[in-house]
């Protein structure tokens, strides 16, 4: 199936590892041009030189903290230079957490608003302008099942993760009549890197079977009873990027394995 991606340009901030890397592989697969983003921008570059390779597309590594004015600039800013403007914006780079709203300090609260919701405010703010200019085109934000299934340990990644889903709410209404259509994706279980350091950080003294670990995480919280793959989900985003999801708009799709209980 032609998704009609061939010579677009996507920004995918956290692109240079997990699901972001994921992504920006399954866009250049289709014929788009990839922007990763990512504060290792040796990384970053790494990476965008083996896609360009793989796929024969063009891609760019940019070394920026979204969480950061600086950093969002640099990105805008970069595109700009190299492509004239994006066509898609992936809106991916975040982290868990791990505290008590008791005892989590104020400047914790905020690098995670910074993050989570802030970076993909700034960069809204500075790719639209853009899209305008070439007649549209998607942006997706990479929220969480957290956002309405919290998880008990967590709070800040949590509320935050909600608060993007509120604004990729917003900002599609705003912006559907300059034909940007905006949506936002709450995957479930999907095996991260990170998740494979935390599962062998738990185990490393109790036998180090971090695989034990994760797929009882599996079993306990996906009825499909496994953790999904970063393509799995890079499918997905691919295909609401595409001219195939014309009619989807400020909507939030989960990818979960059926790890919502609600309806």
């Amino acid at each position: 199936m032609d998704m009609g991606l061939k010579g677009k340009v996507a920004i995918v901030t956290g692109g240079s590892v997990g699901i972001g890397l994921a992504v920006a592989e399954g866009l250049a697969a289709e014929g788009a041009n990839v922007v990763l983003a990512a504060r290792d921008g040796e990384r970053a570059n790494a990476e965008a030189a083996r896609i360009a390779s793989t796929f024969g597309v063009e891609a760019l590594g940019i070394s920026a903290d979204v969480a950061t004015v600086e950093g969002v600039d640099a990105i805008i800013e970069g595109v700009e230079q190299r492509f004239g403007g994006a066509d898609i914006l992936i809106n991916n780079a975040g982290t868990g957490s791990n505290e008590t709203v008791m005892d989590a300090p104020d400047e914790k609260w905020q690098s995670y608003w910074d993050l989570h919701v802030m970076a993909a405010v700034r960069l809204a703010r500075g790719v639209i302008p853009q899209m305008r200019q070439r007649g549209g085109g998607v942006i997706l934000h990479n929220a969480s099942i957290c956002a309405v299934q919290p998880l008990w340990y967590e709070p800040i990644y949590n509320v935050t993760k909600s608060a993007l889903m509120m604004f990729s709410k917003c900002l599609a209404t705003e912006v559907v009549g300059d034909n940007i259509r905006v949506n936002c994706v709450n995957p479930g279980l999907i095996l991260t890197p990170d998740w494979k350091k935390t599962a062998r950080q738990l185990t490393e003294n109790s036998g180090g079977d971090w695989e034990g670990y994760l797929q009882g995480v599996a079993d306990e919280h996906a009825p499909i009873k496994r953790f999904g793959t970063p393509e799995e989900l890079a499918n997905f985003f691919v295909f609401l990027c595409s001219d195939k999801a014309s009619y989807s708009v400020g909507s939030t799709y989960f990818v979960d394995g059926g790890m919502l209980k609600t309806l």
